[in-house]
């Protein structure tokens, strides 16, 4: 058995209702998995919702996570979403002090960030990216004193076709 953790991106259709989020989560706890990010919103089938899960473990424990998951009722399809077959992206929102707004600005060009607010003393800027480019403008931003910061996880969809939310009438693992 390998101790080598990696990075793993579950995308999981579930029944769209109460409960099913902390039955989830719950699973994880329980069995001492830790979720490194979740984002969770209801698909173009308002009966279901995708939780994008990211988690770090080994190819024993990821194979355990997923039987877990697949054995849950509220689990309608389970599938790991790779980086070179899938387009993976977060959004941050960053509340940086505005003194140097020249600068703030020309690292938004270069990054392709919008600012979404102004005030007197505050700019809050927004970046959609992969994560290694989320880290950098981060990185960058420091410089200038971030007052506030918001990340949400990875969320994902595999290129090219795949089934729809209306499709999936049964477990599909």
């Amino acid at each position: 058995m390998s101790d080598n953790k990696e990075m793993h991106v579950l995308s999981i259709y579930v029944e769209n209702h109460a409960g099913v989020l902390s039955r989830i989560s719950g699973l994880f706890s329980r069995r001492m998995y830790n979720i490194d990010s979740l984002s969770v919103g209801e698909t173009e089938n308002p009966k279901i919702s995708r939780m994008t899960i990211v988690t770090h473990a080994d190819d024993n424990t990821f194979r355990q996570i997923q039987n877990q998951l697949a054995k849950l009722e509220d689990v309608k399809r389970i599938c790991e979403l790779h980086k070179d077959t899938s387009v993976l992206r977060e959004h941050v929102l960053i509340k940086v002090n505005a003194k140097d707004s020249t600068s703030i600005m020309q690292m938004c060009q270069i990054f392709r960030a919008n600012v979404v607010d102004v005030s007197r003393e505050l700019l809050t800027l927004e970046l959609t990216g992969g994560p290694s480019k989320i880290n950098a403008f981060i990185e960058l931003m420091e410089q200038f004193d971030i007052e506030g910061l918001v990340r949400t996880g990875l969320t994902g969809l595999k290129r090219g076709k795949s089934e729809r939310p209306e499709e999936l009438n049964q477990k599909n693992n």
